[in-house]
């Protein structure tokens, strides 16, 4: 991992030693068999759930705690993660991991800890584990498909039901290490924000559209605000790229925002074995470019999303499972 910084604070990090990485490789394996099994099927995710408590004790004490409390960054870093066998980078649109993998079972055990695995419908055909790697001929995209500069985002912010967590497992780096997942956190944002600017944020003076992987062109929310809930420590929903302010003064705050976000930013190149979890709350996150070769030995990240209560979407989920339509 390497990181550069511009704000004081650090994510939150948890280490699997060697021996507990092979643990998680022992129960992570047994969930990969029967070769072919679907990880999508409530079955099998049902396993995972039940299998998440056997993961070392450090591990999934340090999940608990990132999940009570995700600090200043809203921000966990989870290094020394077992992969299996890693294949050629896809470059294929859509691409989404259906079998049973070691890391596929990681991040499933992983999301079972920190509330439930969730996915979308529209996006990637409703997957549970996505994968996100650049794609030819989509290299400018505003989405996990690009390679361009990713605008500082929440996940899904258009969504009445977003993700709680975003989780990003390296499965494979760039090839000149140059790829930086960047975060930022409104908690560190909000002391610096002007008193004009938070008052426009906190009005419904917003609109957000989808993002181009959902293919819903045309969409969007009702006017809604940036922040909201408790005033001292407010959840964030926002996209540069897609959430467009509908007043001079939200406009001017969208700026001060941008500006804030690019100033308390954290920047992490991930590598192969590591997990970044986001809570999509109060952080948004996005990346640096990078230039693919489209020779499967491109970026390779694997990502999946976490609820922590997985009741509040249960009208628009289909027989209680776990894709929102």
């Amino acid at each position: 991992m390497t990181m550069t910084a511009q704000s004081s604070a650090r994510p939150q990090t948890v280490k699997v030693a060697a021996a507990e990485a092979q643990l998680v490789e022992r129960v992570a394996g047994r969930l990969a068999v029967p070769a072919g099994c679907l990880i999508d099927s409530p079955d099998w995710l049902a396993r995972a759930r039940r299998a998440w408590p056997q993961l070392p004790t450090g591990l999934v004490t340090g999940l608990r705690e990132y999940r009570r409390d995700s600090g200043p960054t809203g921000t966990l870093l989870v290094q020394g993660l077992p992969l299996g066998e890693v294949p050629p980078t896809p470059a294929e649109p859509g691409s989404v991991q259906r079998e049973g993998t070691v890391a596929a079972a990681v991040l499933a055990m992983i999301a079972s800890g920190l509330g439930d695995p969730v996915a979308y419908r529209p996006e990637k055909t409703g997957a549970i584990v996505q994968n996100v790697v650049p794609v030819p001929g989509k290299e400018d995209y505003q989405s996990n498909a690009g390679s361009v500069l990713l605008t500082f985002h929440t996940e899904n912010a258009f969504h009445p039901h977003r993700p709680d967590f975003v989780m990003l497992l390296c499965l494979r780096a760039d090839h000149e290490r140059v790829a930086e997942l960047r975060t930022a956190c409104i908690r560190e944002v909000l002391p610096l924000l002007s008193d004009e600017s938070r008052e426009a944020l906190l009005a419904p003076e917003f609109v957000t559209a989808p993002p181009p992987s959902f293919g819903l062109p045309g969409a969007g929310t009702a006017p809604h605000a940036v922040l909201t809930g408790a005033p001292e420590d407010p959840d964030i929903c926002v996209d540069l790229a897609a959430t467009a302010p509908q007043t001079q003064r939200a406009k001017v705050a969208m700026h001060e925002l941008q500006d804030l976000f690019d100033r308390t930013a954290q920047s992490v190149r991930l590598v192969p074995g590591e997990l970044a979890v986001v809570d999509n709350r109060v952080t948004v996150h996005g990346r640096t470019s990078f230039r693919p070769r489209y020779d499967g030995q491109d970026r390779w990240l694997q990502r999946t999303f976490a609820a922590t209560d997985l009741r509040r979407s249960r009208g628009v989920r289909d027989a209680d499972g776990y894709v929102l339509d």
